[in-house]
C-alpha cells in the first residue's frame, strides 16, 4: 500500500534537500589540536624559506615532506571525516556560502600579513605570523561554518552532528 507522501513531489523535493545538504552539516567535531597543527604547518611552510637562497636541497626537501605531511593528513581526516567537503567545491547550503566567502577572504587576508611582516620583519617573524594567524584564522572559521551548519540542520529537520 502506498501512502499519499510518497507521491507528493514536495516531500520528495525536502527529502533531496536534506540528503545534499548531509555532508555539509553532518559531520563529526573538529579535534582541538586541529587548529595549531594547521597553523604549525603553515609557520614551518614559510619557515623553509630560511633555505630558499642558502641550500636548494634543503628548501625543495623541506616543502616536498611537508606537502607530503599535509597530503597524508588530509587523507586521513577525509577518512575520519566521511565526506570532506571544501570550499568552493560542490553545491553547499545557502547558510554556508557567506562562510566559505569568508574563509577564502581570510586566506588573502593572511596571505597578504604574513607576505608584509615578511617584508618588514624577515622570514622568522612571518613565520610565527603564519602560525598564529592560521591556528587562529581556521578556529575562528570552524566556529562560524559550525554555527552556518547548525542553522542549516534546524531549517531542514537534520539531526545533530554525526
Amino acid at each position: 500500500m502506498t501512502d499519499d507522501r510518497d507521491l507528493d513531489p514536495r516531500v520528495a523535493l525536502d527529502e533531496l534537500e536534506r540528503a545534499e545538504a548531509a555532508p555539509y552539516v553532518n559531520y563529526p567535531a573538529t579535534p582541538w589540536w586541529h587548529f595549531p597543527l594547521m597553523g604549525l604547518w603553515a609557520g614551518a611552510m614559510v619557515g623553509a624559506f630560511v633555505w630558499w637562497r642558502e641550500s636548494a636541497l634543503l628548501f625543495v626537501g623541506a616543502m616536498v615532506v611537508l606537502v607530503a605531511i599535509e597530503t597524508a593528513y588530509l587523507v586521513w581526516l577525509s577518512r575520519t571525516h566521511g565526506a570532506l567537503p571544501m570550499p568552493g567545491r560542490g553545491t553547499p547550503p545557502a547558510e554556508l556560502a557567506p562562510v566559505w566567502r569568508g574563509y577564502f577572504i581570510g586566506v588573502a587576508v593572511v596571505v597578504v600579513g604574513v607576505g608584509l611582516v615578511w617584508w618588514l620583519l624577515g622570514i622568522a617573524a612571518a613565520a610565527v605570523t603564519a602560525f598564529v594567524l592560521v591556528t587562529g584564522g581556521l578556529a575562528e572559521y570552524d566556529r562560524r561554518y559550525e554555527r552556518a551548519a547548525a542553522r542549516t540542520r534546524a531549517r531542514l529537520g537534520i539531526a545533530g552532528r554525526s
